[in-house]
This record gives structure tokens, C-alpha cells and sequence, in this order.
């Protein structure tokens, strides 16, 4: 056997998303950085092994996208992939070579593929495995099983691998380390504290947790993907196949197989086998039960047998998805409270925003599948609307190790509680917790300090570099120093004055698939209604509300204008009303109904339009949504828990103003935030005027820069899963320059070209000008976009 050791700054295990975002940052913040990855391929549960589609904040969450790296990867796959991304199996390894493609590119990091972590050296010069018969054991004193920490104040010295069909061992040496294994093996093999299983409500006093403690965990999964063939195409199983008889196992359990293209989350099991010692044995069971599935769906399921006679069998999975094993304790323990409360950690460095999903333990074992499915994922329930929650931040503390001083963790191996790991445990989610501990660690290791102590004394710096690298955090903005863009006036060539958007104005601009903007749909006003919008803050006359009433007679709407803290306050009664009443929509009306409001000099910022119903149960007025979209605008309604949600369509409701509003000035591209928040935070040119088109930055005096960065308008309304095949989101600049002006400006400016890009396809560009120059005012001149007819931009950075 070969062996041989190398050293590095920071030393990655686990190459999933969350893995593959650490190292990046880790690599991109300076550090000499190690990826170990036990597969032939990056991505873990989304990699075309295991092809479970990437899912986040967005599902649940307007303009809740995530970005920076994790973002990066998905825009670099869609750009580049013919398939789309339907759901659980459609994932090829285009995806892959989009993620391997970063790894490779990035000179600081070297990628360790097929190579499996076997063990960890302590700082007491032994290896982690010889010490696990001295330690004490996992008990389920608690009901969940436990082991308590075997080695604290303990730092990892290196890690030592295998590599497969190399015959080779390696000794990695490290400064930090960081386990994105899932499974936390290194974790463990070192001696920390970790949990497995569910903790009680008496213990955590949350909402979702258990009655009762258990060592119970949720299931893994294996995928299939089926295609049309184009003619019948029959399927026989085989002998040792699950035969599945019932209708009501999946109709009324929450396992409908209702795309003959597969994408099936619920073939899944358990219980009560262990996710990690019995894996082979959990892969066995789910392919016979996924064959079943197949098999049920062509030749029994009266539901599903024609739309599936010219399916047939593509890809079965022979990896298994995880969901949950051995949960680490650090310094934090993230609690479902904290979350659903949406606590503001000082520490903030990620956030999230999927469901408080916890699949019922078995799975196809079970008695039905997650809460949620079985009873159709009905937000008028209370009990399934509690589960929707955030967004919310996640603390940097709960991904270092308590007991291991130079140990992060990221991924759904964190400090969590299992009831919170319902909702950080999705893959989208993971990658900012990747990127998040990557960055904490390379400034461990540029300061000189523990990723503990960098916690206590840079997190400042920690969180203003990831706002620097693209990531979005709720409650932060750009307070970097030494961003000259902060100290210039920003000024455009033209601004979008938003009137509004009607019924049946289709999108020219979005790109995103056919079906996910609902042109005309209408929704009824009895369902307590509401739309997210700008206000510029100067004078509103009237607002138009596009509703149908198919009645003979009139019927009351009642309409109120609410100011709101974002597009993500979802509290009913958040602040008193700027204009409110009452207004009886005519029979047989069907268009723009005007409603005088007569406001003016009231605060710029986000707003709440609540349209309901009278109280007669005959009221049949609808509201009808526009075929087109604006950043900004959401619609949604009161859900089972008492609080306005989105309606989770990238269509807004349709709805005038008068006089247009002018929300998308020039100065919202200085604002510290890249995305609609409290304000749109984007500046748009004038959809009326042709491109180019420019924002200038202007300062009092000249300034010394050597660097631009620009970030464009990316797609953030919905998940990946809305974007066609080649997607580049069309606000994104395609060609443009750069420029300063010469001399002191008047009457013929001479603008020169510092940068001119012709074929750009990235949201985020970094450039280092090819010399250091003084200027005054700097202008981003925008010539073509990827489809927009406006030019826009997110933020300028100027350094």
C-alpha cells in the first residue's frame, strides 16, 4: 500500500453541498485548503448518485433564493444543462462537472475524490478509533442516544484516508477541520458530544418535537427517473420486488405517485433499521419497495397506468439519500423556538426557510409518510401552517465543536435540535452553513486564532465577507469599511416608475418554465388576500385592483393599505393601516377596479394590500393574478396559523397605481442589500427607453480604485426547479463597460473604458482594473441583458 502525508490549511471531509461551499470559501478566504471526498463525484444527496434536487428558503419563501457559492453552482449547472430539474431523480451529472468544474478552477483547493475519512489523530499523539474502547459509550438514558464528550479541549492534528482502487493512505495534516460528512465521523472519532434521535417537548419545549424521546430518525431514499420512450413500453418486475396491492397506501398516506417522470421523496425507509450501520441493508429494501412502486404504477394503479404506458425505467438510485444520523453539540444548540420566533443571532452567517419537515420514522413502513403530504400539505390547518416558518438566521456557534477546539461542523450534522433539524437540514441550506464555516476557518487561520475565539472577536468580519461574496443574511447589510461605493451618490441614466401589472400582461423577461406564471388565475377574496409592494413615499392617489365577480349582483370587499417591515412580515395586525374601507364591486365585473386612497408624504418602504370578503357566504369575488412579474411584488393569503404567507407563484396579483411609484431609483443599488427587502434594493433603468443604459457613482473627490465588483438582479422568486434547460436569468448583463471620467466633466464628458465585457453570464463579477486610477465618478454602462428589457443592478462595490 502507498502512504503518504500532506499539509494544509483547512481540511474539509465531506464533499456534499455543504462540503463543496466550505472548501470553496475556505480556498476563495486564502486558505490552502483540502476537499475529502468518499464518492467518485461532488454534490452528495445532489449528486447524480443520489439526484435529489436542491431545495431551500425559495420553496416557502418569495425572493428567498439563496446565493453566493451555493447560488454560484446552480446558475453555473442550469447555464450549461439540457434537463430540467423536474424533481427527486432528474439530476444528471452535468451537475456534477459544473460543481467539479469550481473545484478544479480554484488554485488553493486540492480534491481528494474517492477517498473516505478512516480516522483522526488528537493532540495527545493517539488516533481517534484506538480510543473508542476507553470512551464512554452512546446510552439511551434520554430516550435518544447519546454519547457525552470522550476528549474535551482536544485539537485535531490530521486525518487519515483511503483511497479506493488506489490502494492508497493518506495523512492529512491540518490547522482547522471541518466534518460535512453528515454522519459526523471525524466528529465522533474525535470525542465529541453528539445526539441521535428526537428529543422530547418536555426536554426542548418546542412545538414539534416529539411527545416522547426516541432513538428514531428519519429514513434514507433512493430515486428513479423514468422517460418517455415514445411508444408502450411494458414492465415486468422482478420476483423479489415489493408487490404493492392497496390504493390507499398511496392516495390516503401521503405517497401519491402522480408524475410518470418519477421524483418521489417518500421511497424511503428507516426504522427500524439504523441509517448508518445498516445502509446496505436500508439500499436493499429500497430498491425492492422502489421497483414496487414502478411496478404498481404501470400495471395496477388505475390513476397512473395510461399516463405511464410509454414510461419506462431510467435510472434507479443504488446510493441512498440521508436525512439524519449522529447530530454534534457545539456551542449553540439550535433550537425549533429560536426559529420559529426568528430570533436575530448576533453571530448570524446563514439563513433558512423550508417547512419543519420531519418524515414520519419507517417511511414506507410506516402509517403514512410526513405529516405534511399525508393530509395534502393544507396551510389552512393550523398544525401544518405552524410548520411553515422563517426566514430566519442560523448562528455561527452551532457549527463549532464545543468539545474540539479547531472542529466546525456544517451540513446536517450541526448543533441542532432534531425538531430544527426539520428545517436546516435541506441541501440549499447546508451550502450557506458550508460557506459559512469555510470562511469562519480560513480567518481562523489567518489570525492565528480558534475558530471559537474568531467567532467571539471577527464576526463582524466574518459576516461582511460573506455579504462581500454574494451571501444574503436577513438581518445584516454591507457595512464594509473599505467600500468606497458607500461614499458615492448614485445616479441613472433613467429609472423604472412602477404603474403596476395587469391580468393578462405575460412576461416577456423571466425565463423561468412554462405553468409557473399563472396569467389570469384567479383566487378568491374569501381566502383573506394580500400583495406585497414599494412605496416611493411621495404622493399615491388611487390604487387599482384587478377583480372578478361572476355574480348578479354586487358584493363588499373590504381593502387595506398596510405598512409592512419587508415582504416576509407575515403578521396580520404588524402596524396601523395607512388607508382602509370598504367597496362594492359591481356585477359581472371583471378588470381594474379603482380605489381612491389620497395619500401623501408617508414613509418609502414595503407595503400590504389586504383584500377580503364580506362576511356573506355567497360572496364570489375573485382576484385575479398577472401573467407577468416585478421584483418586490408577492401575493399570498391567511393560512392556518393566523398569518399572511405567500401563495407560492411567481405571479403577483394584478394591480395598478396612480401616479406610477418611483422604487427602483438609482440609490437602491447603494443600499448595503441585494435583494427586495424593506426597500427593492434594485435599481432599474426605464423599460421605455431603449439600452444602453447606466448608473453613475459620483464623489465629492477624486478616489484612488483598484477593484469593481458588480452584482446583477439574479432569479430569486422561485427554486431552481422553475428554470428552463440553458437558464441565464435575463436581468443579468450579457455585455457591458466599465468607465471613469476624464478630467473634471462639463459639456462633452470623456468617458474612458476601464473594463468592457462582451459575453457575461454570471450575476456576480469581481474586477481588478489593469491599473490603479483617480476619478471622480464611475459609470457601469449596461448594452445588452440576457432577455430584460430594463438594465438593472443589485449592488456596486469599489474598492
Amino acid at each position: 500500500m502507498k502512504q503518504f502525508e500532506e499539509t494544509y490549511d483547512v481540511i474539509v471531509c465531506g464533499g456534499g453541498m455543504s462540503g463543496f461551499c466550505a472548501a470553496m470559501a475556505a480556498a476563495r478566504n486564502g486558505a490552502k485548503t483540502c476537499l475529502i471526498q468518499d464518492r467518485p463525484v461532488l454534490g452528495g444527496n445532489a449528486s447524480s448518485e443520489v439526484r435529489v434536487t436542491v431545495h431551500g428558503a425559495a420553496c416557502h419563501h418569495s425572493h428567498a433564493r439563496e446565493s453566493g457559492i451555493i447560488g454560484e453552482a446552480l446558475q453555473a449547472e442550469r447555464r450549461t444543462n439540457h434537463l430540467h430539474p423536474n424533481e427527486n431523480g432528474w439530476i444528471n451529472s452535468v451537475q456534477d462537472m459544473a460543481l467539479y468544474n469550481l473545484a478544479v478552477s480554484e488554485p488553493n483547493l486540492t480534491l481528494r475524490l474517492n477517498t473516505g475519512v478512516r480516522d483522526v489523530l488528537l493532540d495527545n499523539g493517539r488516533w481517534g478509533m484506538a480510543q473508542l474502547g476507553e470512551w464512554p459509550v452512546a446510552t439511551e438514558e434520554k430516550g435518544y442516544m447519546h454519547r457525552p464528550a470522550c476528549h474535551p479541549g482536544a485539537k485535531i492534528l490530521a486525518v487519515k484516508a483511503y483511497v479506493s482502487n488506489a490502494e492508497t493512505e493518506l495523512i492529512l495534516r491540518g490547522k482547522q477541520f471541518i466534518d460535512c460528512t453528515g454522519d459526523a465521523l471525524p466528529a465522533h472519532l474525535a470525542g465529541c458530544e453528539w445526539r441521535w434521535g428526537s428529543e422530547s417537548t418536555a426536554e426542548t419545549g418546542e412545538i414539534h418535537a416529539a411527545a416522547d424521546a426516541s432513538t428514531d430518525t428519519m429514513g434514507n431514499s433512493i430515486h428513479i427517473r423514468c422517460i418517455d420512450t415514445g411508444r408502450p413500453a411494458p414492465y415486468r418486475a422482478p420476483e423479489w420486488a415489493m408487490k404493492y396491492e392497496d390504493a390507499a397506501f398511496f392516495y390516503e398516506q401521503g405517497r401519491r405517485p402522480n408524475d410518470p417522470e418519477g421524483g418521489f421523496w417518500w421511497i424511503e425507509i428507516g426504522v427500524p433499521w439504523n441509517t448508518v450501520y445498516d445502509n446496505e441493508t436500508i439500499r436493499h429494501e429500497l430498491t425492492r419497495h422502489a421497483l414496487g412502486v414502478w411496478d404498481w404504477m404501470k400495471n395496477r394503479d388505475e390513476k397512473m397506468m395510461d399516463r405511464c404506458k410509454n414510461y419506462a425505467l431510467e435510472f434507479i438510485g443504488q446510493v441512498p439519500g440521508k436525512r439524519e444520523s449522529r447530530r454534534v453539540v457545539g456551542q449553540h444548540f439550535l433550537n425549533e423556538n429560536e426559529l420559529q420566533r426568528r430570533e436575530k443571532f448576533v453571530d448570524e452567517v446563514a439563513y433558512g426557510g423550508w417547512f419543519i419537515d420531519l418524515h414520519t420514522p419507517g417511511g414506507l413502513l410506516a402509517a403514512t409518510s410526513e405529516p405534511a403530504s399525508a393530509v395534502g400539505y393544507n396551510d389552512q390547518l393550523k398544525e401544518i401552517a405552524l410548520k411553515y416558518i422563517g426566514p430566519y438566521g442560523i448562528p455561527l456557534r452551532s457549527m463549532i465543536s464545543k468539545d474540539v477546539e479547531n472542529l466546525m461542523m456544517a451540513g446536517r450534522n450541526i448543533s441542532t435540535t432534531h425538531a430544527a433539524l426539520g428545517t436546516v437540514r435541506v441541501m440549499a441550506t447546508c451550502g450557506l452553513m458550508g460557506q459559512a464555516a469555510g470562511t469562519a476557518a480560513a480567518l481562523s487561520v489567518l489570525r492565528g486564532l480558534s475558530p471559537s475565539e474568531v467567532a467571539e472577536k471577527e464576526i463582524d468580519q466574518i459576516q461582511q465577507q460573506l455579504l462581500r461574496d454574494g451571501c444574503f443574511l436577513p438581518n445584516l447589510r454591507n457595512e464594509d469599511p473599505a467600500d468606497l461605493a458607500r461614499k458615492a451618490t448614485a445616479s441613472a441614466s433613467s429609472a423604472w416608475a412602477f404603474s403596476g401589472l395587469g391580468a393578462w400582461e405575460t412576461a416577456e423577461d423571466t425565463g423561468l418554465r412554462p405553468g409557473w406564471l399563472q396569467c389570469g388565475k384567479e383566487t378568491p377574496v374569501s381566502k383573506h388576500l394580500c400583495q406585497w409592494l414599494y412605496l416611493s413615499g411621495k404622493s399615491l392617489e388611487k390604487i387599482g385592483l384587478w377583480l372578478h365577480n361572476p355574480a348578479d349582483e354586487s358584493a363588499k370587499v373590504k381593502v387595506c393599505l398596510r405598512p409592512v417591515a419587508s415582504l416576509w412580515d407575515y403578521e396580520i395586525e404588524t402596524a396601523e393601516p395607512l388607508w382602509r374601507g370598504e367597496i362594492e364591486v359591481p356585477a359581472g365585473q371583471d378588470g381594474l377596479q379603482w380605489i381612491p386612497v389620497g395619500a401623501r408624504d408617508f414613509a418609502d418602504g414595503c407595503y400590504r394590500v389586504e383584500v377580503r370578503g364580506d362576511d356573506e357566504a355567497n360572496n364570489q369575488v375573485t382576484w385575479r393574478l398577472s401573467g407577468n412579474n416585478a421584483y418586490g411584488w408577492v401575493g399570498g393569503n391567511v393560512v392556518g396559523s393566523g398569518r399572511f404567507h405567500w401563495n407560492r407563484t411567481p405571479s403577483p396579483f394584478a394591480m395598478q397605481f396612480d401616479p406610477p411609484q418611483s422604487v427602483y431609483g438609482p440609490e437602491q443599488a447603494l443600499s448595503g442589500v441585494t435583494r427586495p427587502t424593506g426597500k427593492t434594493n434594485l435599481w432599474f433603468s426605464d423599460p421605455g427607453r431603449s439600452l444602453p443604459q447606466s448608473l453613475d457613482l459620483t464623489w465629492d473627490a477624486p478616489v484612488a480604485l483598484n477593484r469593481v465588483e458588480v452584482t446583477f438582479p439574479g432569479q430569486i422568486f422561485v427554486e431552481v426547479h422553475g428554470e428552463s434547460p440553458f437558464y441565464v436569468a435575463p436581468h443579468i448583463a450579457r455585455k457591458y463597460r466599465i468607465q471613469s471620467l476624464e478630467g473634471t466633466g462639463g459639456e462633452g464628458e470623456n468617458w474612458r473604458d476601464r473594463v468592457i465585457v462582451t459575453d457575461n453570464q454570471a450575476q456576480r463579477r469581481q474586477h481588478d482594473l489593469p491599473e490603479s486610477i483617480r476619478t471622480s465618478r464611475l459609470r457601469i454602462l449596461i448594452e445588452e441583458t440576457h432577455g430584460a428589457r430594463r438594465a438593472g443592478l443589485a449592488e456596486v462595490r469599489c474598492y
